[in-house]
């Protein structure tokens, strides 16, 4: 089984993993467990305020070391080995292979900023790793967070069921081929005869070709690569 603890503002919003989708049957399947930590809960002062105006100057508010570390060490009593991550645009880009190692690892717990981000001395003390999901800025770290536990999950033994995620894209290191289903023919437009003629070999051939072509019109980066 593998644990999520996820520090936050806003806990209700990983209902909508929690609750449909694949995470939400790796739950059911006891394979997956995701607990959220209202980070307020961890304040100090009647107002549970968690921020605070940053010094040197500037616009924005900061997220204090106190109220993320007592939060930290309540979710180490109970998981001492959890890995910290930290969601930050300034973070290790999240790729198949990073979201492979992740889910080797029994519990993490993930840190969701706001604001301006978290005190510099948390992610110098108390975080273990900080990961991006784009170069680009959102609201905060819970859409980072969530599209971290889909994608890790995934790689979670069992939590796909017989369903194997060995072709999706990345994992061969291009994109995924294309994929066709019933009709065989809509509006003047066929499936490959190829997937139609039973023969897995050339099958599996095409699919290798289209793989490839498909990642050198879309991605010559990872051609590069």
């Amino acid at each position: 089984m593998m644990r999520f603890d996820v520090i936050t503002l806003f806990p209700d919003m990983f209902c909508a993993i929690k609750d449909e989708g694949v995470v939400a049957r790796g739950i059911k399947k006891s394979l997956l467990e995701i607990h959220t930590w209202q980070l307020r809960d961890y304040s100090d002062n009647k107002y549970r305020n968690v921020d605070d105006k940053p010094y040197g100057g500037g616009a924005g508010m900061v997220m204090q070391v106190k109220p993320i570390r007592s939060c930290i060490e309540q979710i180490k009593q109970k998981n001492p080995s959890s890995k910290i991550i930290y969601l930050s645009p300034q973070g290790q880009k999240l790729t198949h292979q990073l979201a492979i190692e992740i889910s080797k690892l029994e519990s993490v717990t993930l840190l969701c900023g706001r604001y301006e981000g978290v005190d510099e001395r948390v992610i110098e003390h108390d975080v273990d790793l900080e990961v991006s999901i784009g170069d680009y800025v959102i609201s905060g770290g819970e859409l980072a967070a969530m599209v971290l536990i889909d994608s890790v999950s995934r790689h979670v033994p069992g939590v796909l069921g017989n369903v194997e995620s060995l072709n999706d894209s990345f994992a061969n290191g291009l994109l995924d081929y294309p994929h066709y289903t019933r009709p065989e023919i809509i509006d003047g437009q066929q499936v490959p005869e190829v997937l139609l003629s039973g023969h897995q070999a050339n099958i599996d051939a095409w699919r290798e070709d289209q793989s490839l072509k498909s990642t050198k019109k879309k991605r010559q980066d990872l051609i590069k690569k």
